[in-house]
């Protein structure tokens, strides 16, 4: 009998054209397989097509409308897609919401779970969940008033963040008065302000790929340095007992399922959560590069129902730098 990981099949990556649709085709470029490589974006003319076998543009229309839902359903079809893998957050809640209809397709997607996808998607509701369970938690305040915020974190500097989002997109640092007037005026309402823990060389982001019961592959640390933008720039992986443990817990609690991403704080010997994202991250093909593939793994573990084998992570440092492609 043909080994099931040796037929060739067609893989969909979603967001080609940002940074983490891009790094699951590189990853998946990583494998000795037979895969076919569907990019998908908005965009049809970014460079995320140019790495792909084939490129189809999302359509125009919302994607809450019948019409994108059938270009979905329609493209699975047509192309005999074996596995969705969702590049952009967007298209996790969207595939998220249709769960049950998409699972009567022949195409798989990779998907966390749906508790911990909604739970993501709040930064106050996960923090009142990590309190609960009795995790450390930054603490944080839903007030609008700056004697309210510093009587119950401290004195300036704090950090006002949105509620809803990820990376260090919307988030501001309040040094002074005139800047929280500012950034409260400025934010949009659904905002939290929170202390400031730790340090910008106290970051650190955490890789590992969950079975829903639980239980997680070994992770994967990385010192980091953030883009403006919000994604990993620098990685360098370390071993840090500390991250591996509170990756443990959170794991045996929160219970991921496939590749989920946590990003910490250092304060001393406390590790404080920033947040977890259910879905594959920025840093998916610097981990791969060095051993930790996780669009390897979710081959292996939503397609082919196999449990992928403990990864060997090499030691390094990676950066991320600017090229030109240029196509004539």
């Amino acid at each position: 009998m043909q080994d099931a990981t040796k037929q060739s099949i067609t893989v969909v990556v979603t967001a080609v054209g940002a940074i983490i649709g891009q790094g699951i085709v590189a990853s998946l470029r990583m494998l000795d397989r037979p895969i076919r490589i569907i990019g998908i974006d908005r965009d049809a003319n970014g460079i995320g097509r140019h790495f792909c076998d084939h490129f189809v543009a999302k359509p125009s229309c919302d994607e809450t409308s019948p019409e994108y839902l059938e270009f979905w359903l329609e493209l699975l079809r047509r192309e005999n897609v074996a596995l969705v893998l969702p590049g952009l957050e967007l298209d996790v809640l969207f595939f998220n919401e249709r769960r049950a209809l998409f699972e009567t397709t022949d195409a798989r997607i990779v998907l966390n779970s749906s508790a911990l996808i909604d739970l993501g998607q709040d930064k106050w509701d996960m923090g009142e969940a990590l309190l609960q369970a009795g995790f450390p938690a930054i603490p944080s305040t839903l007030s609008r008033s700056l004697d309210d915020c510093t009587r119950e974190l401290g004195p300036l500097p704090l950090l006002l963040k949105p509620r809803r989002g990820n990376g260090s997109r919307g988030i501001a640092l309040l040094k002074d008065a005139a800047d929280f007037d500012y950034w409260t005026q400025k934010s949009p309402d659904d905002f939290l302000v929170q202390k400031y823990v730790g340090s910008n060389d106290q970051e650190y982001t955490v890789g590992a790929f969950g079975f829903g019961d639980g239980t997680t592959l070994s992770p994967i640390t990385f010192k980091r340095r953030l883009s403006v933008a919000g994604n990993t720039q620098y990685a360098e992986v370390v071993d840090e007992p500390l991250l591996t443990e509170a990756v443990r817990r959170l794991s045996r609690h929160f219970k991921p399922l496939g590749p989920t991403n946590y990003q910490f704080r250092l304060e001393g010997t406390i590790p404080y959560l920033l947040e977890i994202n259910p879905r594959f991250s920025s840093s998916t093909s610097l981990r791969a590069a060095f051993g930790y593939n996780e669009a390897a793994m979710a081959l292996d573990y939503y397609l082919h129902g196999k449990e992928p084998a403990e990864p060997e992570v090499k030691s390094g440092r990676a950066w991320r730098y600017s090229e030109d492609l240029v196509v004539l």
